[in-house]
């Protein structure tokens, strides 16, 4: 197994882009194609440093302090060989609550003109923010004091799986920025780009297993190491205020609307892996390689990526949909990455109404078929039981937990509890060809298990 390293002087690296949220996926993506560039001899006053807010941050804090910001990029490829390269483009790291001021003085630096983000599709809620540190008030001080000594508006980059996320972004920062500083917002919105983006890489969660194959096979002692597969794409549209790295010269592909891109990704890629996964956890699976590998599985994604999801697209430049469609099957069913069906499980709430139920309302304007998609909601309506088909308990994993699951323990007795909650769903409740449809695939799943019922779905066996 062989291993790259940097080859560059990582202490002629400025830093350029301060990114909120240093998780597994900013380290297998956005931090990967920098190191690219600098690689290449490009883009020497783009390094990152990487920001802390959560408490949950503060290991990566300790982690990025042990290795000097270094980590060990892991490559799973479907045939079983691996790639290793220790990645170099996050030159510091800080952690905002023990030092918020650093955070807000360097944000509000000139070389720093790129703010970029993956703090989660539930992270933009600036009406559930709690008191203290946090990457709103850091961002609106730091441009306040822009503001005051002219200095020019860095580009705030959502790298998030949310529709519009460049515009969900524009309007959470301007309104908490006005709510700090009244006028700031209004700058904010005369200076400050939000590019919309589009990201993809599969990146499941570190495990232990991944630290001990790291240094095993390569060599290293990494207490935080990343693994992804092969695959990644960035669409990001070019759209900043004071310049940008030559990111196109690494594969990103810079146009001037992702709307496209994004829905392709966020109703083929995001909802079909809503689509397996409570019906996996139900049928036993716990692996998602081990699901998509099984052919019923197979073909329920493939069904609802042809009948449901791709009749909501809009035309998609250069990309070869069928050909996207095979390959996120494959992507899916790669044994190496060893994504884990919880994951996708997590943060539900979040997830199928900015993913999925937007299929459904498309489908339900246009008389399209909405079987699949809403056999999908019961799923997980039976998932946020909390019992799988064994009597095995399932730790439901979501913010709205408190409330889904005791809808969901009582819709043996009223049906349409769940979907009832107009929070997540809306007006759904009231859409007739939905709720039937929902009805009959909750019915199914708890009379004849997950198994069955997508049988029953592939074989038309339904209302």
């Amino acid at each position: 197994m062989t291993l790259s390293r940097p080859s560059y002087d990582r202490d002629e690296i400025g830093v350029g882009i301060v990114h909120f949220g240093v998780g597994g996926f900013h380290r297998a993506h956005q931090a990967m194609y920098i190191d690219r560039l600098l690689e290449m001899g490009l883009a020497r006053e783009w390094g990152i440093c990487g920001v802390g807010v959560m408490p949950g941050d503060r290991k990566m804090a300790d982690v990025m302090a042990a290795q000097d910001g270094l980590y060990t990029l892991v490559l799973e490829n479907p045939d079983g060989t691996r790639d290793a390269r220790v990645i170099g483009s996050i030159v510091d790291y800080r952690y905002a609550p023990d030092d918020p001021e650093s955070v807000i003085d360097l944000l509000a630096q000139p070389s720093t003109r790129i703010i970029s983000l993956t703090i989660t599709e539930g992270g933009y809620n600036i009406d559930h923010l709690n008191e203290g540190v946090h990457v709103f008030g850091l961002v609106a001080s730091a441009l306040a004091r822009r503001r005051e000594r002219g200095v020019p508006s860095p580009t705030i980059v959502s790298c998030d799986n949310i529709e519009g996320n460049g515009e969900v972004a524009r309007h959470a920062f301007t309104t908490y920025a006005e709510r700090l500083h009244p006028g700031l917002g209004e700058w904010m919105s005369a200076n400050t780009k939000f590019p919309n983006s589009m990201v993809d890489r599969i990146t499941p969660v570190t495990t232990p297993d991944v630290i001990a194959v790291v240094k095993d096979e390569f060599g290293i002692d990494d207490q935080w190491p990343v693994v992804a597969e092969p695959f990644t794409s960035w669409v990001l549209e070019d759209d900043f205020s004071d310049g940008r790295p030559p990111l196109e010269k690494v594969g990103v592909l810079m146009v001037d609307d992702v709307t496209p891109y994004e829905l392709m990704k966020l109703r083929l890629l995001n909802a079909s892996h809503q689509s397996l996964c409570y019906f996996a956890y139900l049928a036993g699976y716990r692996l998602v390689h081990d699901a998509a590998g099984d052919p019923l599985f197979a073909e329920f994604l493939q069904a609802y990526m042809d009948d449901e999801a791709t009749p909501t697209l809009m035309p998609v430049p250069g990309i070869d949909l069928p050909d996207y469609k095979r390959t996120l099957i494959d992507r899916f069913a790669n044994p190496g990455v060893r994504d884990t069906i919880v994951r996708l499980c997590f943060g539900s709430s979040d997830r199928i109404p900015k993913w999925l139920l937007p299929v459904i309302r498309e489908n339900l304007k246009t008389d399209a078929p909405v079987r699949l998609s809403a056999a999908t909601v019961a799923s997980w309506a039976r998932y946020a039981e909390g019992v799988d088909e064994q009597g095995e308990r399932i730790d439901v994993q979501d913010q709205l937990a408190d409330t889904l699951v005791p809808l969901a323990k009582s819709q043996r007795e009223n049906p349409t509890a769940f979907i009832e909650n107009t929070a997540v769903f809306g007006d759904l409740a009231n859409q007739s060809r939905f709720v039937d449809a929902y009805l009959w695939a909750l019915d199914s799943l708890h009379r004849d298990g997950a198994r069955a019922t997508l049988e029953a779905l592939l074989h038309k066996d339904t209302p």
